[in-house]
């Protein structure tokens, strides 16, 4: 019989430290820990859906209770290490802090805490989405996470820490997940594709890991999708078309006319991609994206930048590009007609960029004056 399928994000989820991808500080942290035997009783994962909270609480599960440990560099197919992966271990305990969020299942929780591991030396405790727990859940668990046995540890992964009482947070060690690099994406994604024989473009790869907008899974799961779309070949059109992205090179078109000024030019752009079912919001971002390096690029260079469409333009003039983008977002996103303010985001922005800062004249103004001022006086003299 053959195995059940799994997804490419649960098959490929990171099994080992050494797996984990862009996220070294927190890595280097917790293997240095384990081997200093500086083991704290309790840590806060925190960061955006998909950047490895709940993998990497459960790596350090592994490391905690294989055989023979804690140590951070321990076999993947230790019993022990195989029934934390599974989820069958006795002593690592997860809990969906979204629906175990009341008061009765802390004092559960509570009670259990003192009986000591069946298994591993600790009982560790994984409550993921941990924001999502009541005032008096949290007022539950305060004591127990002060003062936990020596044989308990807590990893707390959640993507909103404003909403954990700050009590909570100050006992804990906490660790902030980064939105993962597209190069770490499109790197993973490669290596994914060569094990599963799949023969995918590097501008359809581009695409999928813009999409994911810096979460792994996101990423393999719109790999995932695109294999059943197209099965062993994956080009960066098939992308484009499933989730209605906009090429790279119509995106630095419409920056390079913003940044030009040329109405007619942006107009004939927004039509082409509003007729080709292209997702305007997505366009947008795409756009702030783009805009914003062309930004990074002029104070780099001292002040200046032709990263949009070969046009010089200003610190200034990118700065007010941008925040006219930024500031149509909303209408962009919410608004009835998608189309048409997207279009006026569009050239209120290049207006916006093309005027002059009240403070900035007054700065030249001055200047001007205290040039000429000392040439009038010679001339009076």
């Amino acid at each position: 019989m053959s195995s059940p399928y799994q997804v490419i994000a649960r098959k490929w989820r990171p099994q080992t430290f050494d797996d984990v991808v862009g996220q070294d500080h927190v890595v280097r942290t917790l293997r240095n820990a384990i081997n200093r035997q500086r083991i704290a009783h309790a840590y806060l994962f925190v960061g955006p859906r998909g950047t490895g909270k709940t993998s990497t609480a459960r790596i350090f599960a592994k490391a905690l209770n294989c055989t023979n440990g804690p140590n951070a560099d321990f076999d993947v197919n230790d019993p022990a290490c195989k029934a934390i992966a599974e989820g069958s271990h006795l002593d690592v305990i997860e809990i969906d802090g979204a629906s175990n969020n009341g008061v009765d299942q802390v004092r559960d929780l509570r009670e259990t805490v003192r009986y000591a591991p069946a298994q591993g030396k600790f009982k560790v405790y994984i409550i993921d989405e941990v924001h999502m727990l009541s005032a008096a859940a949290f007022n539950a668990l305060l004591k127990t996470l002060e003062e936990p046995p020596a044989h308990v540890k807590f990893v707390f992964a959640t993507t909103d820490p404003q909403k954990v009482l700050p009590t909570i947070v100050s006992r804990c060690q906490r660790f902030d997940l980064k939105p993962i690099p597209n190069d770490l994406i499109v790197e993973r994604l490669r290596k994914i594709a060569v094990e599963e024989k799949i023969k995918v473009s590097a501008a359809a790869l581009d695409c999928i890991a813009r999409l994911a907008d810096g979460g792994m899974r996101d990423a393999q799961s719109i790999f995932d999708q695109m294999i059943s779309f197209c099965g062993s070949e994956i080009t960066e059109p098939d992308v484009l078309d499933v989730y209605g992205l906009v090429a790279g090179e119509t995106i630095a078109a419409l920056a390079g006319a913003l940044a030009a000024g040329d109405h007619q030019k942006i107009v004939a752009i927004v039509d082409e991609c509003d007729a080709a079912g292209r997702d305007l919001v997505r366009l947008l971002v795409d756009l702030q994206a783009l805009v914003r390096g062309a930004l990074l690029d002029a104070i780099a260079q001292g002040g200046s930048s032709e990263r949009l469409g070969g046009v010089a333009m200003t610190t200034e003039q990118i700065t007010r590009l941008l925040d006219g983008l930024r500031e149509g977002e909303g209408a962009v996103k919410l608004g009835l007609a998608e189309k048409i303010n997207f279009e006026v985001t569009l050239l209120k922005a290049v207006e916006a960029s093309r005027s002059r800062a009240i403070d900035s004249l007054i700065k030249e103004l001055a200047a001007l004056a205290d040039e000429s001022g000392p040439a009038d006086e010679k001339k009076k003299g």
